[in-house]
């Protein structure tokens, strides 16, 4: 049994603070010590700290969301679930992986740029992954990214790690072009990022993305990913789809915050 940890939420109202600026109280003994939610590397390191924080306290329920859908979508196409093999990007330390691979996903790839996550898994969930890798996919070399491609990936999940700067981009984008064409495609992310008054450029490629010719929607579903730290829900959209195409080098400009028009990029090809 792993030891429970002692979470101190702050006092002060956290109505008007950003999701990634928000923080808890770990306690151990007379020691208190500040994390960040999106300090990962602090976070992962702790065994048992981020199933505790996450899905005890706060009640995240997204790799079974996501996992649901993407199998339910995968039924109803008569394809086989059984045979997918999936990357998972952002894979932290193996919770959707660990989803995917208990319904019966035929290999599951992990991806994670922290190195933290990877130690996470290991320790434990040693047995969910064929292969993981501690890689930025924004600096992939030739050889790196056929080695990702002999793989055979037909299929990319990522879960709780888009947005906030977590998963640039381009990074996103890399990965989205190591799925063969006609493979799924199966992620979450804040509702807010759905808004057009977001102007970031993540926000902009995820509403392109969505209505391209590059994916095929399957299902989109609004649901309460988890809890705030106040009690109130955050909602989250679920997204599924068919990829049709690659999305075009040409279309990543990293001089403008890694923007993305697919849009044009698509028109231009």
């Amino acid at each position: 049994m792993q030891k429970r940890h002692r979470i101190q939420f702050p006092k002060r109202d956290f109505a008007s603070q950003q999701q990634d600026e928000t923080y808890f109280f770990l306690q151990d003994g007379t020691e208190s010590k500040k994390i960040r939610f999106h300090d990962y590397h602090e976070i992962f390191a702790t065994p048992g700290l981020y199933e505790q924080l996450f899905y005890d306290r706060l009640k995240c329920v997204s790799p079974d969301k996501v996992a649901s859908i993407l199998e339910s979508s995968i039924k109803q196409s008569n394809d086989q679930f059984t045979e997918l093999r999936v990357l998972d990007l952002g894979a932290g330390n193996g919770m959707m992986g660990e989803e995917l691979k208990n319904r019966g996903a035929a290999r599951m790839i992990g991806v994670d740029i922290i190195p933290e996550a990877y130690d996470a898994t290991l320790r434990d969930r040693p047995d969910v992954y064929d292969a993981y890798y501690t890689q930025d996919l924004t600096a992939l070399d030739d050889d790196q990214r056929e080695e990702f491609k002999s793989w055979d990936i037909d299929c990319l999940v990522t879960v709780a790690a888009l947005g906030f700067g977590d998963i640039p981009v381009k990074a996103f984008t890399e990965a989205f072009n190591l799925v063969k064409d006609g493979g799924w495609i199966a992620f979450n992310i804040r509702d807010t990022f759905f808004d057009e008054s977001d102007k970031s450029g993540f926000s902009k490629m995820m509403r392109e993305l969505v209505f391209s010719e590059h994916l095929s929607m399957y299902h989109i579903e609004r649901y309460r990913h988890r809890l705030s730290i106040d009690g109130e829900p955050l909602f989250y959209y679920a997204i599924v789809g068919r990829k049709n195409s690659n999305i075009a080098e040409a279309s990543i400009n990293d001089s403008d915050n890694h923007v993305i028009d697919i849009t044009q990029a698509a028109l231009a090809s």
